[in-house]
């Protein structure tokens, strides 16, 4: 009973905090076209209303990670709820783009506290490796509705109560969060051998800057043309800090991500797949929600029900992938939903926007389907591909190539509609690059994954990778 008792606000603080989290990548979508009326931005701001968090989510994740063995996992959960609320309403109240943008960036600092911290929170609290790779599982899914209902819950907020309360809703339910782990102790962790050394401080520097400057790279190519010499020093400069951070990584006893892991092609092949999918999905929404309202017209009530035959297909992926992959094995399904992506992004080519919006509509479930099939699919693979003592590192980097996917999404895909006349022209170049990666995707994916079983060679310790 007193088990029970302890478990129960653990759960409900880290399953709401986390779909706040993720709703916050997706709901800023349909609020574009407003936040560009209020506070004059262009398309370039816009973009980086969204990336901006995305951006400091991805690239802090694994400083979230490290922080969490070294101050203990509630400190740091508490610690990254606080900050998201604090930046939240500094979102709610931003009287400019450029402030905006600022209070985004802590949005994600806040974030990539918070997730790894929320992990661990279940990893002390669930013991039994059963009961806690079910928490595990229920905590993703409510992710993935959380992503996946973004644009109709910020449409209906924006209808009914204005913009700024998508930023100023995440406030009480923070503090709820805050609230409900604080009426539990859970025992901290020891820390992991695998990143219990030195800061790795001049490589975390090194990750973030490079990030940054290829995303300026993309988004102010249109602007300054792809051969100006501000883009060019852009990219050279971007390569040259990726370099460093690469000899950083190899040359350090203790590095942040330890390259060796890219040995395993199962690792390899799920970092890469996971990032085109981040990629081609969060570039399709970000087009979706200007396409919808900026050229056909829609209020963001109406633009979130567009994206409903998108969204109501991620839950129902996320529902059936555990039964799925019992079926058809994991290097199957993953393949077969690249396929499905990359068909659904073709047949939107052919008929958007042009076209009635039910035939416009048809392709977008296939789409959505695909996505929430293969994120759980590669995790689990992943994670029976790695030692256990490295499993936590292993889901860091995943997740900050699936978030440094979303990013570079947008960012591409705001730079092709900016470099064509119309949105039209624009989304149907980004379709096209979407449907060809999934299919290399897939390719890829077939290639690494040596097995066609659910868990591979490393079954036996299955549950434990899921949340170490």
């Amino acid at each position: 009973m007193r088990s029970c008792k302890r478990q129960r606000p653990v759960l409900w603080a880290t399953a709401v905090s986390y779909m706040i989290v993720i709703l916050d990548t997706s709901i800023v979508n349909v609020a574009l076209e407003r936040i560009a009326e209020k506070l004059a931005g262009g398309i370039a701001a816009l973009q980086w209303v969204v990336t901006a968090y995305t951006l400091s989510f991805a690239s802090l994740l694994l400083t979230g990670g490290a922080l969490t063995d070294r101050l203990g996992a509630r400190s740091l959960y508490i610690c990254g709820l606080a900050t998201f609320a604090l930046a939240s309403a500094f979102c709610g109240f931003a009287p400019s783009v450029a402030l905006l943008v600022v209070g985004r960036m802590v949005q994600g600092v806040g974030a990539a506290l918070l997730v790894p911290a929320s992990l661990t929170l279940i990893n002390e609290t669930w013991p039994d490796p059963g009961a806690r790779a079910a928490v595990v599982g229920l905590w993703t899914g409510l992710g993935g509705v959380a992503m996946a209902s973004g644009p109709l819950v910020g449409g209906m907020l924006i209808r009914f109560i204005g913009w700024r309360s998508i930023f100023l809703v995440n406030v009480p339910i923070c503090l709820a969060g805050i609230w409900l782990v604080c009426r539990v102790s859970p025992e901290r962790s020891k820390p992991r051998p695998a990143i219990a050394g030195k800061f790795d401080l001049a490589g975390q520097v090194a990750a973030i800057v490079s990030l940054v400057l290829l995303n300026l790279s993309v988004i102010s190519a249109p602007h300054y043309g792809w051969r100006s010499p501000v883009i060019i020093g852009c990219m050279a400069a971007t390569l040259a800090t990726g370099v460093a951070f690469l000899a950083i990584e190899a040359t350090r006893t203790d590095p942040m991500v330890p390259l060796n892991l890219f040995r395993n092609a199962a690792f390899s092949g799920a970092v890469w797949v996971s990032m085109v999918s981040a990629f081609t999905f969060y570039g399709l929404i970000f087009d979706l929600g200007l396409l919808f309202q900026r050229q056909l017209g829609y209020s963001p009530l109406s633009t979130g029900l567009a994206f409903l035959p998108l969204t109501v297909a991620v839950p129902a992926g996320s529902l059936f992938s555990k039964r799925l992959t019992e079926r058809l094995g994991p290097r199957r399904l993953v393949v077969g939903a690249f396929l499905l992506a990359a068909g659904g992004y073709f047949s939107l080519m052919e008929v958007a926007p042009l076209r009635p919006y039910a035939l416009f509509a048809l392709p977008l479930p296939a789409i959505g389907l695909a996505a929430s099939l293969i994120t759980p699919v590669t995790t689990t693979a992943t994670m029976a591909s790695v030692d256990r003592g490295r499993a936590g590192i292993a889901a860091g980097v995943l997740n900050a190539a699936r978030q440094t996917g979303a990013v570079l999404g947008v960012a591409w895909s705001g730079a092709l509609l900016a470099g064509h006349t119309t949105i039209r022209e624009g989304m149907q170049t980004s379709l096209l690059i979407a449907g060809l990666l999934s299919a290399v995707a897939g390719a890829i994916w077939w290639r690494a994954l040596r097995s066609d079983s659910v868990y591979g060679d490393n079954a036996e310790r299955r549950p434990a990778a899921v949340s170490e």
